[in-house]
């Protein structure tokens, strides 16, 4: 009884319940309407998007090297890691913490148990494509950055414009906090031979 009472409650969109109601009718009804009625409901809603050649023209410049930024090696695999320094504004810490996240949950035995024929550990290979935030390019170290890979020839880095800088929330004066400014850097790390 008490399923009943429960069904019986559900209302039904049949097509004479949507055509009580007109604005529903209109949005979900199964027929196709004609693209001069959505465009005239929707106008208020739909705004252009910006289309940018320069992203497009990325990708097709790593899609023609293999997705490596300096195809001088070949490709294994990607990591890739996203690093922050929410206290003293400091975009070497982030792109450093981005590092150690890309690489600090990865294991690569192939190298040193000769799981390639003929390519022993002497001969990994790493790149690095930085994302940062256009105005903290200057300011990163990458010497510091390189630091934290153990091993492997880093043979190229790269860095683009990309992270971001937002708040924190919160000014920390005792961490050396100079704004509000969270820097977030993100990296691709290749690794091949």
């Amino acid at each position: 009884m008490s399923i009943s009472l429960i069904s019986s409650s559900i209302p039904i969109y049949s097509e004479l319940h949507l055509r009580q109601f007109p604005p529903y009718s209109r949005i979900y009804s199964s027929r196709p309407q004609p693209l001069s009625f959505r465009s005239k409901q929707f106008s208020q809603i739909s705004r252009p998007i910006k289309v940018t050649a320069r992203g497009a023209m990325e990708t097709t410049a790593e899609k023609v090297s293999g997705g490596v930024p300096n195809n001088t090696m070949k490709l294994l695999f990607v990591e890739m890691g996203v690093g922050y320094d929410q206290h003293g504004q400091d975009v070497t810490s982030a792109a450093m913490k981005a590092c150690k996240n890309a690489i600090s949950s990865n294991s690569i035995p192939a190298f040193r148990r000769g799981s390639i024929p003929g390519v022993s550990f002497g001969e990994m290979k790493l790149q690095i494509k930085l994302g940062v935030p256009h105005s903290l390019h200057q300011q990163l170290d990458l010497d510091k950055v390189k630091s934290i890979f153990p091993y492997g020839e880093i043979v190229n880095v790269e860095v683009v414009d990309g992270g971001l800088i937002c708040s924190s929330g919160v000014l920390v004066e005792e961490m050396g906090d100079k704004n509000e400014d969270c820097y977030i850097v993100n990296v691709a790390v290749y690794v091949g031979y």
